[in-house]
C-alpha cells in the first residue's frame, strides 16, 4: 500500500478520501486554490499546500502545480477524485510518465471511454447494445440528414461531454443544423473538443448505471446498480439502490450486469467505474456511457454493498487483488442519496458562510460533507454541498428514514434545495418506483 498520497481535489469528495486514508495508515498530502485555504480537506490532510488562484483553471486544473507538489512532498499517487483532472487521459498519461500512480484506469482506457463516440463502438464490439444513432457529424447539413434518417426527436451529444453539456436535443431535422452549432460550440468552450454525435432520444427512460470494480489479473465485480433517473438539466438530484424499475425482472438484470462487466473486460478495465444504461419499460437497454473514475453517488453502492469503494480503489491502484472470485456483489439493503445543493428556489447558486449546521444522525445515516460553522461556500465551484445517503431494509422505510434525515438537515447562511428534495419524495411517480428522466417535467403538475 501506498504510503503517501496526494488528493488532487476539493470539498467532500477530498474529505471523503483523506477519511479513508487516515483508517489505512496512509498519508495524505492536499492541494488547495487561495479560495479554500480555510476548507476543511486542508485542515484534516496530513500536509497542504496553496497552488493557485480561486479560479479551477488556476489550481485545481492547474497539472503542472499538482504534479510538483507531489514529487516534492514524496507522495507515490494522486488521487484525483470526481471532476476536475478526473478523467483526464493527459494527466494520467503524465502521473505515470514521472513515476506516479494514478489512482484510475489506464491513460489509454480513460481515453478510449472519455471519447464517446469510441465508446459507443467499443460496446458495439462487446456485443452490448447501443441507442440507434450515428458517429461523428462533420457538418450542420450532416447534423438535418441524420435526424432525417434517425427521426426525430434525436439528441445531439459531445463526444467529450460530461455534466450536462454539449447536448441539444432536436425535436424537427430543420432544427439539428443550429442544434449541432449550439453543442459544438459549448462542447468547444467546455471540453476543448466540439465533436458531437447523435443518438435517438429514447423516452419514456430510465437512467441506470452499474458499479463495476476490476483488478489488474482481469478480475470485474458487479457491485449493483443504481437508478439515477430524477435529473435536471442532465444533473442527477436523487440516487437509489437498487433500481427500482428492475425489481420483478431479475433477467433483464442479470443482462445489465453481464453487459457491464463484458465492456469492463473489453477495454482492460483496472480500478473503480460506472456504466451507464438507458432501460425502458418494454425491457429494452442501451448502453450510454462510461465513466471511468469514482462517482458522486458512490455512497448509494457502499451502504447497500458494505464494500468501501474508496479503499478498493487504493488497493486495486498499489496492486492488491480483488477480494472474491464471483461475478457479483448482491445488495443486501436499499439505500437513497440526495444531493444537497446550494441554490435558490430559482435554481440560481447560493454562496456564502455557513452560520448555523447541524447534522442528521442515527442508524445508517450518512451525511458526506466539507461543511462546518463558518465555513465559506465560494461562487467558483460545483454548488454541491454535500450527499444525504439513508439505508433500510425496504425502499419504503429508506423513504420515510429520508424524509426524517432531510427534516433534520440544519444549513444556514446558504440556501439550499432541501426542499425540492421532499418535493420529489412526495411525488407519486417516485413513490411508486417507475418515475423516468422526465420526473422533474412532472414535479409541480
Amino acid at each position: 500500500m501506498f504510503e503517501k498520497i496526494l488528493i488532487a481535489n476539493r470539498g467532500e469528495i477530498a474529505v471523503r478520501v483523506i477519511r479513508a486514508c487516515k483508517e489505512m495508515g496512509v498519508r495524505t498530502v492536499a492541494v488547495h486554490s487561495t479560495a479554500d485555504a480555510g476548507a476543511l480537506h486542508v485542515n484534516l490532510a496530513d500536509e497542504s499546500y496553496c497552488i493557485g488562484g480561486p479560479r479551477a483553471q488556476e489550481s485545481y486544473l492547474n497539472e503542472d502545480a499538482i504534479i510538483t507538489v507531489a514529487l516534492e512532498t514524496g507522495a507515490k499517487a494522486i488521487h484525483p477524485g470526481y471532476g476536475f483532472l478526473s478523467e483526464n487521459a493527459g494527466f494520467a498519461r503524465e502521473c505515470r510518465d514521472c513515476g506516479l500512480v494514478f489512482v484510475g484506469p489506464t491513460p489509454e482506457v480513460i481515453s478510449r471511454m472519455g471519447d464517446k463516440d469510441v465508446a459507443r463502438r467499443t460496446a458495439r464490439a462487446a456485443g452490448v447494445p447501443v441507442v440507434p444513432g450515428c458517429d461523428l457529424i462533420a457538418s450542420p447539413e450532416d447534423a438535418t440528414a441524420e435526424a432525417e434518417r434517425i427521426g426525430c426527436p434525436v439528441l445531439i451529444k459531445a463526444r467529450s461531454g460530461g455534466g450536462g453539456r454539449g447536448i441539444r436535443k432536436v425535436e424537427r431535422p430543420e432544427d439539428a443544423a443550429a442544434a449541432f452549432e449550439e453543442a459544438r460550440a459549448e462542447a468547444e468552450s467546455a471540453f476543448g473538443d466540439g465533436e458531437c454525435y447523435m443518438e435517438k432520444f429514447v423516452h419514456p427512460a430510465h437512467h441506470v448505471e452499474v458499479q463495476i470494480l476490476a483488478d489488474a489479473a482481469g478480475h470485474v465485480l458487479s457491485l449493483g446498480e443504481r437508478e439515477c433517473s430524477v435529473q435536471r438539466r442532465n444533473q442527477k438530484l436523487l440516487e437509489e439502490s437498487p433500481a427500482p424499475c428492475l425489481d420483478g425482472h431479475d433477467d433483464i438484470r442479470a443482462a445489465i450486469h453481464k453487459a457491464a462487466r463484458d465492456l469492463a473486460r473489453e477495454v482492460g478495465y483496472v480500478g473503480v467505474g460506472t456504466i451507464e444504461f438507458l432501460y425502458t419499460d418494454d425491457g429494452a437497454f442501451y448502453f450510454m456511457e462510461m465513466n471511468t473514475r469514482l462517482q458522486v453517488e458512490h455512497p448509494v453502492t457502499e451502504m447497500v454493498t458494505g464494500l468501501d469503494l474508496v479503499k478498493w480503489q487504493l488497493r486495486v491502484a498499489a496492486g492488491q487483488p480483488l477480494p472474491q472470485r464471483g461475478d457479483e456483489v448482491p445488495p443486501v439493503k436499499r439505500a437513497i442519496e440526495c444531493r444537497i445543493n446550494a441554490e435558490t428556489p430559482d435554481f440560481l447558486p447560493s454562496c456564502g458562510t455557513v452560520t448555523g449546521l447541524h447534522a442528521p444522525g442515527g442508524p445508517w445515516v450518512r451525511f458526506d460533507s466539507a461543511l462546518y460553522q463558518g465555513a465559506k461556500v465560494p461562487p467558483y465551484y460545483d454548488s454541491m454541498l454535500g450527499k444525504l445517503i439513508v439505508s433500510s431494509p425496504t425502499r419504503e422505510e429508506a423513504i420515510r428514514k429520508m424524509r426524517a434525515a432531510l427534516g433534520e438537515l440544519v444549513i444556514e447562511g446558504v440556501s439550499t434545495n432541501v426542499d425540492l428534495q421532499f418535493d420529489i419524495l412526495a411525488n407519486r411517480e417516485f413513490a411508486a418506483g417507475m418515475y423516468h428522466t422526465n420526473l422533474m417535467e412532472h414535479l409541480y403538475e
